[in-house]
């Protein structure tokens, strides 16, 4: 009973030490930013050919959108559970796509300096469905999930933007939910801007956070009790550093229009784990909206 009162000390005391050291961290970045602002934004990526072996410049955030969605795969070390992903993700954007002309679409999958076959797989994709649509960006060595996805987000050319986990722990069909709660928001923003029909939904700033805490009492009656102090604990410092307004944070299947993302991802920092909980700062910083779906959500094994 001692140790078990003594290990719930020592927790208690890092879940409070990693609160002040995450909100003092967002504070300075806070600071930061209005000194650096932008300068996150580097010359734009050169994407690799593999048919014609021929470099292709992808366009930078800053420029006007080419595609109607962008999808952006963070993958480290995904070689055995980033093909079925992808088959299932090119099956459903080729299926929407036969069925509107208007629906274009590009799958950027940024490898985070995989040490396995993640990259030869990712390029396997690119022959099969040509450099149009899907594109691989090399990071070189492992800087982070954040860094990953924010790379991808600079590079793309979607109106609106999806990251989504190599794992496939969310159904890509899924991404149709958090569309159309954003068209809904997009659609009353263009009526209270003096019906100015000109504004595309990629002007609008709006983000929207896939969300499993609907699943929230299942988890809770089958994790460990040291997982679920755990949990508690990281929903503390998530509501002292960003505030309340989001519950689940870390889902990894967030939307964004393009005028959201070059808001968020020209101005991110983090570039590990935490970055999920900045992403919630910065929308509340620049008073972009917020919507929390819930999606449907499976445990993968092998998750990093």
């Amino acid at each position: 009973m001692g140790f078990i009162c003594a290990l719930i000390e020592f927790l208690s005391i890092f879940a409070s030490a990693l609160s002040i050291g995450l909100l003092a961290a967002t504070v300075f970045a806070t600071f930061r930013r209005k000194y650096t602002h932008n300068r996150n934004v580097e010359a734009p990526a050169v994407f690799e050919d593999p048919n014609s072996l021929q470099p292709v410049t992808c366009p930078n955030i800053l420029d006007p959108a080419e595609k109607y969605i962008s999808l952006i795969i963070p993958a480290y070390n995904e070689e055995h559970r980033l093909p079925g992903y992808l088959d299932e993700t090119l099956n459903y954007l080729q299926e929407r796509a036969s069925k509107d002309k208007s629906f274009t679409y590009e799958v950027v999958i940024v490898d985070d300096g995989s040490a396995d076959g993640t990259k030869r797989v990712a390029f396997d994709f690119v022959k099969r469905y040509t450099v149009e649509n899907v594109r691989v960006l090399l990071l070189g060595r492992n800087y982070g999930k954040g860094e990953a996805i924010r790379k991808g987000m600079l590079h793309s050319r979607g109106e609106l933007l999806l990251m989504l986990d190599a794992d496939g722990a969310t159904k890509v069909t899924d991404l149709a939910k958090l569309e159309n709660q954003i068209r809904a928001v997009a659609l009353k923003e263009r009526n209270s801007s003096a019906d100015d029909l000109t504004l595309r939904i990629s002007d609008v700033p709006i983000a929207a956070f896939g969300s499993r805490a609907h699943l929230e009492d299942k988890a809770l009656a089958t994790r460990k009790w040291y997982r679920n102090f755990l949990m508690k604990g990281f929903h503390l410092v998530v509501l002292l550093a960003a505030g309340p307004g989001i519950r689940d944070t870390q889902c990894g299947f967030k939307m964004f229009t393009r005028a959201a993302a070059r808001k968020l991802f020209t101005n991110i920092r983090l570039k590990r784990w935490c970055f999920d909980v900045e992403l919630v700062y910065l929308c509340k910083f620049f008073r972009i909206p917020m919507i929390e779906i819930s999606v449907n959500w499976s445990e993968i094994p092998g998750s990093k």
